[in-house]
Order: C-alpha cells, then structure tokens, then sequence
C-alpha cells in the first residue's frame, strides 16, 4: 500500500516521521478523513474545505494548494487501486528542537481499505453512555482524541457503543460522530455549539430540509431522552440509530420512520455523487 508523506511516494510500512514532530510531543497536527466509493472521493471538496480550516486555526500552513492535494489524492487511488477505502490527510506541526515551537508542518496521505453496507440495517443500532466534556477548539478537527479513548473503559463497563459528550446539561457530540434528535414536535435538531461541524452531517441537514422542519441549536440531554428519534453520523457510519441513552431507551428501542428516509437519501445521494 502506498502512502504520500512529505512530496515523496513510500510503502506504508516504511512511512515515518521524526520524534521531533510536534504530533509527537505535544498532539499538534488537524486531520481530515474521506471515503471513496466505487474509487472515486466522496465530498472532496468538503473536506479540503474543512482541512483548510484546521490548519489555518492551528497556524499550519498546508504545504499545497487545493488542486494539488487533488492530484495526490487521485495519484493515490490510482497506485493503490482501492475502490472502497479511507483516506486520511493529516497535517502536523513539524519537527520542533525544543518539543513547543510550530515549524514546517509535514503531511501525510494514507489510505485503506474499508468494508460499508449496501443498504440500511435495521438491526445495527447504537446504545451510549454519557460524559461530562467538552472539546477544544470544537470546529478544528485534531488528532486529541484523549477523551474519547479514556472514557471507553466507562462505555465498555457499560456493555455500550460510545460516548456522548454532555456538559451543564446540554449534549454536543461523540468523539467521533455528529448527534441528532427527531423531537416530539417532528422536528429535527442538532447542536450548534462545540460540535465540529461533519460533512456527513452537512448532506443531512440538506436533505432533511426537503420534507422537515430543521434547526441547529442548543440540545439538551432532556431533548435526546424524549426524543423520538435519535442517530448518530459520520463518514464511515452514515447514519446509524441511537437505541438507547445511559440505560434508557430512546423511542421504540428501533430505527424511526425520519432515521430511515434519511438514511436513503443519504445513500442515493452517495451513489449519486460518485456515479458521475
């Protein structure tokens, strides 16, 4: 498998970086991660968009343009030769003699192969537990993950699938997923404040535009236990239904009515998009 660090073409298992590197030392580096289907990048765009950014938040400056990094990444699909796969384009601080000083950043580009359903299951579901936080610099999308993978020794102990973070009272995401609710009143809301903003969940709010009312703001835990309706998004997950909350179930205990249209739309929208 070939992987693109630093302007040069190597194996992956040869990859490396220095322990210079400030992703090393102190976690500082933004990531994007996209997938492609039938070979070809869902939602490029997006997610140089979101890339750009990370970066220009963390004050690292992306070594090429939008059009180049288009080029590796089709460079990338062609010497691999994936057509279900992940791609990851990550941006470090660089190689930093006293371990705190941004300097030259270093890119990588990996890819890997992934394994998605055809169709919607109704049988895969997701149950949470809750945890008090909130990230930092919600919008960039960094390597710190310490949270998320700290708090999955209280998501094993209880026998759940992940962790939503909650704080005062009010929800903003998973480590790794957006979060939404189908309220009492058919509406469908997600949280505006400390999420990063998902790409996934950007085609989501687009199409549950055409047939709902849809609000982005403040949710709090009470919204999500009386919710009708609860699924979680992201790239790899599309959407995938919330059965249940910290031991209670949300609505039946199975994916909803909204939960199922969305999720093919979302789906024809995909094929759609990489059809082309």
């Amino acid at each position: 498998m070939w992987t693109f660090i630093n302007g040069d073409w190597v194996e992956a298992g040869k990859a490396s970086l220095h322990i210079s590197d400030l992703s090393v030392q102190r976690g500082y580096a933004v990531f994007d991660f996209f997938r492609t289907v039938n070979g070809q990048p869902l939602f490029l765009n997006d997610h140089l968009t979101r890339l750009q950014h990370s970066s220009s938040t963390l004050r690292l400056a992306i070594p090429y343009s939008t059009e180049q990094l288009k080029n590796i990444v089709t460079e990338l699909l062609q010497r691999n030769q994936l057509q279900t796969s992940g791609i990851r384009i990550t941006i470090t601080g660089g190689y930093a003699t006293d371990t705190y000083t941004i300097s030259t950043p270093n890119i990588i580009i990996t890819q890997s192969a992934l394994t998605m359903d055809e169709s919607f299951d109704e049988n895969k579901g997701i149950h949470l537990v809750t945890g008090e936080y909130v990230r930092e610099l919600s919008t960039v999308k960094s390597i710190n993950y310490l949270m998320g993978i700290y708090l999955q020794q209280k998501v094993k102990d209880a026998g759940a699938g992940d962790v939503l973070y909650v704080k005062d009272g009010f929800i903003s995401e998973l480590p790794r997923s957006n979060v939404f609710i189908v309220s009492q009143n058919n509406e469908l809301l997600t949280p505006n404040r400390n999420v990063l903003f998902g790409i996934t969940r950007k085609h989501i709010l687009e199409l549950a535009k055409t047939f709902l009312t849809v609000n982005e703001q403040p949710v709090s835990l009470q919204d999500v236990l009386s919710a009708k309706e609860v699924f979680v998004s992201s790239t790899t997950k599309r959407l995938l239904p919330v059965f249940s909350v910290d031991g209670k179930t949300i609505g039946s205990g199975k994916p909803g009515p909204v939960t199922k249209q969305l999720s093919g739309l979302f789906l024809s929208l995909e094929k759609a998009t990489t059809n082309k």
